[in-house]
């Protein structure tokens, strides 16, 4: 967490904000983040005009007058925009201000986030796989990439080189939607079943956009609101409980070093 609807919900409520802003000061109360904050990149970006913000993955990119900066919410962290000067949380640990007053605040208490600042291109960007709402992402990428891998299919999904921002969440949803075992080996699979795993894959991250995200504890988007996708969660952190659609007790698993939650029945 934050997963890739979340990012997409932070980016489309922080950017009417700071789209065309000028970025008059930055304060950084905390550096040592998962890498710590670019030396620099307060006179860097100082007096810079912000020309459009990005996603990819789940990383968010600001697109200045003379580089970029490339912001990671962790897995605790969230950006909000305050129109006035506002108290400092505990977890606060960077501000932008802008030439409007507006400032943008990030929040991270795991502090697992980062702020990056490069004039060329970013390392962190080169090596990932498609988006999965594109177009190129569909059943017959998924098909070809899966021959002869033996890893778990929801391991293979989440794996960013593979397709981006398929978390555990909506890997573990898009998996019962389409009724396959998130265990089952990723090279068992048939190129039928893969068409209508993307689909949901896509439906899914689609829904939790459109909902605001999924709040499970510390996420918030841009407007401080939580999202509200939590609530049609079909099996993700739902162990032990009835299976929505045969009723059947749920079973966990681990998959990855990650909590796999799934209908035994209903996944094969």
């Amino acid at each position: 967490m934050p997963e890739l609807p979340e990012v997409e919900t932070t980016l489309r409520g922080i950017r009417p904000f700071l789209l065309g802003e000028t970025i008059a000061d930055i304060t950084i109360r905390q550096r040592s983040l998962r890498w710590p904050v670019t030396k620099g990149i307060e006179t860097s970006i100082r007096g810079s005009a912000i020309k459009e913000i990005s996603r990819r993955a789940k990383y968010l990119q600001f697109h200045l007058d003379n580089g970029s900066m490339l912001v990671h919410l962790g897995m605790s962290g969230s950006l909000r925009v305050l129109t006035q000067p506002g108290f400092w949380k505990k977890h606060d640990h960077i501000e932008l201000k802008l030439n409007s007053g507006n400032m943008l605040r990030y929040h991270d208490p795991r502090r697992f986030g980062s702020w990056l600042w490069s004039q060329g291109g970013h390392w962190q960007l080169k090596k990932l796989g498609p988006e999965p709402l594109s177009e190129g992402f569909d059943g017959e990428y998924l098909y070809r990439l899966s021959k002869r891998r033996q890893v778990a299919v929801k391991a293979f999904i989440m794996n960013s080189s593979v397709v981006v921002g398929v978390g555990n969440i909506y890997a573990s949803e898009s998996l019962f939607l389409s009724g396959i075992r998130p265990d089952r080996p990723a090279g068992r699979i048939s190129k039928k079943r893969y068409s209508m795993l993307a689909n949901n894959i896509k439906i899914t991250l689609k829904r939790a956009i459109d909902r605001g995200g999924t709040t499970l504890r510390d996420y918030s988007n841009g407007n401080g609101d939580p999202g509200y996708f939590k609530q049609e969660l079909f099996v993700y952190a739902r162990n032990g409980l009835p299976c929505m659609n045969c009723r059947s007790r749920l079973t966990e698993k681990r998959i990855g070093q990650r909590s796999s939650v799934f209908c035994m029945r209903c996944q094969v």
